[in-house]
């Protein structure tokens, strides 16, 4: 064989050989494409409520130990559903519908995915020591106005259960003055009438820290001054099931019941980081955990 032959011999195979190896690295190319890996990453908003702050705190540590980079960006709640609408943030724990967020819902509603309910019963309402034995409903404050010196324990001017004590002042021709503060000036007030027992009466909702650190009731509201409770639903930007199955699927077995999460409250009102409150909490509940990991 001559050499020109030869050369053209080798020539071919030098361009078969390199058209094989771009095969073979568009093969393992595609390989990889196929795997699904999912990225590993996700951005949670809340609002600077203390329950969500806990729920937020405790997803963010379990997403963690399943190998998740996790940002927590706390907003109000119109910039929370907006942020879900935008792809801002991949979920949230914090959305209280039907009704406190029903505004927001109104708006939003068909933008973003509702995951699944996490806390069920969250209510709103004047509540008083279980001592109080014959105390059980607003209709019963009347007949024991001297009691109470007349007065209702309330929190900030302007808040949700603030303005339903105001309605229910007049719906139940209630002889009282609701004295507003602050959470914080009424849980000073609440504890230190418990610790004597003495009567009292507040404006309180659960989850709330408090009905695990006292004995207290709900009084009936036969007129639904306060309405029907609300549940706490996760809520998920449109499209996160498809791109981050895994996430996905873990945010959708989270729930938990108001003792779990009172417990973590309960850490913080007592001084703890809510980021370590949360920590010991998934520290002492691996079942619990497991659960929502899928790892049980």
């Amino acid at each position: 064989m001559d050499n020109k032959y030869k050369a053209i011999i080798i020539g071919i195979l030098l361009v078969l050989s390199l058209f094989a190896a771009g095969c073979a690295q568009q093969g393992d190319e595609g390989e990889g494409a196929d795997t699904g890996a999912e990225e590993k990453s996700t951005t949670i908003g809340y609002v600077m409520w203390d329950g969500e702050i806990a729920s937020t705190n405790v997803m963010k540590e379990v997403l963690e130990q399943a190998g998740y980079d996790v940002e927590i960006i706390a907003v109000d709640a119109g910039p929370l559903y907006q942020g879900l609408a935008d792809d801002q943030f991949d979920f949230t724990t914090s959305a209280w519908l039907p009704k406190t967020h029903a505004n927001y819902w109104e708006q939003y509603g068909d933008q973003v995915d509702s995951v699944a309910v996490n806390l069920e019963d969250c209510k709103l309402g004047l509540v008083v020591p279980t001592y109080m034995e014959d105390i059980n409903s607003i209709e019963d404050l009347n007949a024991n106005k001297e009691k109470f010196d007349g007065k209702i324990t309330g929190i900030d001017p302007g808040a949700g259960v603030v303005q339903n004590t105001e309605d229910a002042i007049d719906m139940y021709d209630l002889e009282y003055n609701l004295e507003t503060s602050s959470s914080a000036g009424m849980a000073s007030a609440l504890d230190g009438a418990y610790r004597d027992e003495q009567p009292i009466v507040v404006t309180l909702w659960t989850p709330h820290w408090a009905f695990n650190r006292y004995n207290l009731k709900f009084l009936d509201d036969p007129q639904q001054a306060y309405g029907e409770s609300d549940h706490v639903e996760t809520l998920a930007r449109q499209g996160l099931e498809e791109e981050k199955p895994e996430l996905y699927a873990i945010i959708s077995r989270f729930n938990w019941s108001h003792d779990e999460i009172q417990t973590v409250m309960a850490d913080m009102e007592d001084g703890m980081d809510a980021e370590d409150a949360a920590a010991k909490w998934v520290e002492n509940n691996p079942d619990r955990v497991n659960e929502w990991l899928g790892t049980e």
